[in-house]
C-alpha cells in the first residue's frame, strides 16, 4: 500500500535589487511553512534587476526538498508575466519573442521553467506591490539588499 504523504504548504516571498541597472545586484527570498521560516539571499556584481528578481524565485524553489503546494509572491511583473503568459509562446518559437528576437535572460528562464514544471510543485503566482508595507515582501527586499551588500564587501 502506498503511503500518502501530506503536501507541504509553503509561502514564498521573493525580491531582487540592483544598484545601477546593470550593476551590483542582490536577491532575497523568505520561505514560510507553518511556524518555520527560512531566509535566503545572494548576489552578483554585474547584473540587472530582472535577473535578480528571477534568481530569487529560482533559489527559493531550488531550496524545496520535496513537492510542495506553493503560494509564490513576487513584486516583479516581468517574472509574473513571463511565467504565466509569455513562456508557452517563447518555448513554441524556440526561445524567441513574438518579434523573433532572442528571449533575454534565456538561461534563467530555462532554469525557472525546469523548476516550476519539473519540480512536482503546485504553484499559485501572486503579485504584490513592492515597497507597500507588505511584511513578506518587505523582508524579501531587505534580504535582496543584504545580497547586494555581501557582493560589494567581497569584490
Amino acid at each position: 500500500m502506498n503511503e500518502v504523504r501530506p503536501v507541504n504548504v509553503i509561502e514564498i516571498y521573493t525580491d531582487g535589487a540592483c544598484k545601477g541597472n546593470p550593476g551590483p545586484g542582490g536577491w532575497g527570498a523568505l520561505l514560510k511553512s507553518n511556524d518555520a521560516q527560512k531566509e535566503l539571499y545572494g548576489g552578483e556584481l554585474g547584473t540587472t534587476n530582472n535577473r535578480m528578481e528571477m534568481l530569487a524565485v529560482i533559489e527559493a524553489l531550488a531550496a524545496l526538498k520535496r513537492p510542495c503546494q506553493v503560494a509564490l509572491h513576487v513584486d516583479s511583473q516581468y517574472v509574473l508575466k513571463g511565467m504565466t503568459q509569455w513562456l508557452p509562446g517563447w518555448k513554441a518559437r524556440g526561445w524567441k519573442t513574438a518579434a523573433k528576437a532572442p528571449v533575454k535572460n534565456v538561461d534563467l528562464w530555462q532554469r525557472l521553467d525546469a523548476l516550476v514544471n519539473g519540480g512536482g510543485h503546485q504553484i499559485e503566482w501572486h503579485w504584490v506591490r513592492g515597497h507597500n508595507g507588505h511584511a513578506g515582501n518587505e523582508r524579501a527586499d531587505q534580504l535582496a539588499n543584504q545580497g547586494v551588500e555581501m557582493v560589494l564587501k567581497h569584490r
